[in-house]
């Protein structure tokens, strides 16, 4: 026994094996294109057309870890829910195993003719989507020339006693799972273990038993990509790697009894050669018997398993968990409590409570904002920020807080009072929006330009903020103190405020003719800050409409 010519010659085999799916998986995704991103959008509606999406993605490019690369991302974008996915993650299973059938054809003396037909259209092919075909075609035969030197290399073990020892031992089941899995989780690739059982049996070694349970050990193998995959990962791409393990390690467990059983049936359904006996027969029979039977447990197992996605859901959600994010001090809730939602009644109370306190938080933000462009009291633009991003992480939890309760038994009163105050808390967070974006950028760069206005200009910038910051401070205030009179009294300053931006408008106008070099650009700047300080009235309007809603529509509203 030549020990280190047989090991190169394996070890080569195995690398062009490697090789070539590689190829013809890069090849096959480059041919799909936005094709697969379509398909598994489109075909997502229901668990069956979300499975057969996932099976032939998968088999097209030939390579299950890219279809779940794109699940995680409709996932992350919001596009795809994570019990759509299972169904696509199932079927992927389904689709990886056409490289054991196509393996499992005894062509590999027809490889380096596939070869040569692949690297001619690689190389004279005119057109992108020819060439790739082209190394498709070429990656395939590497595929089958691989096989054929790592049959060659293990030809000589067929008199060897000790390593036929070896693979008798494999029909154990529990040692031909070991052993599949760790080859599996070495190369990271279920195909090339599938591939090198295939081989092992074209040469008699390896019974259908024992390739059995080694191909179970590279489904479970496979997760090992899986799970290196989902590390340091989004919360949802973790679910989904998990999705994977628990798919097929369950899938193994509930087969490992019937192996046999499975055995016999595969024999059944498979090509038979009567005319050999031993391992001839073997050789001939096995080979494609372990493809039939690769295919066969995972379309079993995925018919029967996609019926329970949303369990599997709930699952791997309760397995991983979200990961708490810290709240700073003055986001956090103060009056929201879980407990309260089987009370709705008092839960909208805690909803609007907590919209007082959102409100306190946008009205600091209103007296941090100062005068714009005055410089008697600058904005704080550090404080300005620091609460904006405190009211958008508040504002998240009250929005979940109702979006749990609204799916609870609200009267019609209760409905329609949270209805508004969410409203509200909406009209809060786009206020804290325009003062922590606009207002800031706005700020930045008028202190960059070093811009001044004239004194006239800057009296009624300060005089049209004070009544614009006074009118959002009343309508936060009406809200949090349910103080109807004053709400109106905000509405009631919509002609006067509106005459003050149109006269104020004008002026810019005119001082638009003046000598002043920087004018243009001082016009563009003032201009947009009427913008911003008509926005903010908007808003602090719209709250205080919402506010002094007809009686009729809140049992508790007091005149």
């Amino acid at each position: 026994m030549d020990w280190f010519a047989m090991t190169v010659l394996l070890l080569g085999g195995l690398a062009f094996f490697l090789f070539g799916l590689d190829q013809m998986s890069s090849a096959l995704k480059a041919i799909a294109g936005n094709g697969m991103r379509k398909m598994l959008g489109d075909m997502t509606r229901n668990r069956l057309s979300a499975t057969f999406s996932g099976a032939v993605i998968t088999a097209l490019v030939q390579s299950s870890s890219v279809t779940t690369v794109l699940v995680v991302g409709f996932i992350s974008a919001g596009l795809m829910s994570l019990t759509q996915s299972i169904g696509i993650i199932m079927g992927a299973n389904i689709g990886s195993t056409v490289t054991a059938q196509l393996v499992a054809f005894k062509i590999t003396d027809y490889a380096l003719i596939i070869v040569i037909v692949g690297f001619s259209l690689m190389f004279l092919g005119k057109r992108e989507k020819l060439k790739q075909l082209g190394t498709a075609i070429m990656g395939l035969g590497l595929i089958f020339f691989g096989m054929g030197l790592m049959s060659d290399a293990t030809s000589p073990l067929r008199d060897y006693p000790p390593f036929i020892a070896i693979m008798r031992n494999m029909a154990h089941p529990l040692l031909g799972i070991l052993a599949g899995l760790v080859f599996t989780a070495l190369v990271q690739s279920s195909a090339a273990t599938t591939g090198i059982v295939i081989v092992l049996a074209t040469q008699g070694f390896i019974t259908l038993e024992a390739g059995i349970a080694i191909a179970f050990g590279a489904n479970v193998g496979t997760c090992v990509t899986a799970v290196l995959a989902g590390l340091g990962k989004p919360t949802d791409a973790r679910r989904a790697a998990a999705v994977h393990v628990l798919f097929n390690v369950i899938g193994v467990l509930v087969w490992l009894p019937f192996i046999d059983h499975l055995a016999d049936f595969i024999r059944q359904i498979s090509p038979q050669h009567s005319e050999l006996t031993g391992d001839a027969r073997l050789a001939r029979e096995v080979p494609r018997q372990i493809a039939n039977a690769h295919t066969v447990f995972n379309v079993a197992n995925t018919l029967v398993f996609i019926w329970f996605d949303r369990l599997f859901a709930k699952l791997v959600t309760k397995i991983i968990p979200q990961k708490a994010i810290p709240l700073p001090k003055a986001a956090q809730p103060i009056f929201l409590d879980a407990g309260l939602l089987d009370t709705p009644a008092l839960a909208v109370d805690r909803v609007e409570l907590e919209t007082g306190h959102l409100g306190e938080l946008v009205l600091d933000m209103v007296n941090a904002s100062g005068s714009g462009t005055g410089r008697e009291n600058p904005p704080d633009v550090s404080k300005i920020d620091k609460r904006a991003r405190e009211v958008d992480l508040l504002v998240v939890e009250i929005l979940d807080y109702g979006r749990r309760l609204s799916s609870k038994a609200l009267t019609d009163a209760d409905g329609a009072r949270l209805h508004r105050i969410l409203d509200v808390v909406n009209q809060l967070r786009a206020v804290a929006d325009t003062l922590g974006n606009n207002l800031s950028s706005f700020l930045h760069e008028w202190e960059s330009r070093q811009l001044i206005v004239s004194a006239e200009t800057g009296e009624r910038f300060d005089r049209l903020e004070k009544k614009v910051q006074s009118a959002l401070r009343d309508a936060i205030t009406a809200c949090r103190d349910r103080d109807y009179k004053k709400a109106r009294s905000v509405i009631k300053q919509k002609k006067e405020l509106r005459k003050e931006i149109e006269d104020f408008s004008k002026h810019l106008s005119i001082r638009l003719l003046s000598n002043d070099p920087d004018r243009a650009e001082t016009y563009r700047l003032e201009s947009r800050v009427l913008e911003i300080m008509s926005r903010l009235f908007f808003f602090a309007r719209h709250i205080a409409k919402t506010v002094s809603a007809p009686p009729s529509k809140d049992k508790d509203h007091d005149e």
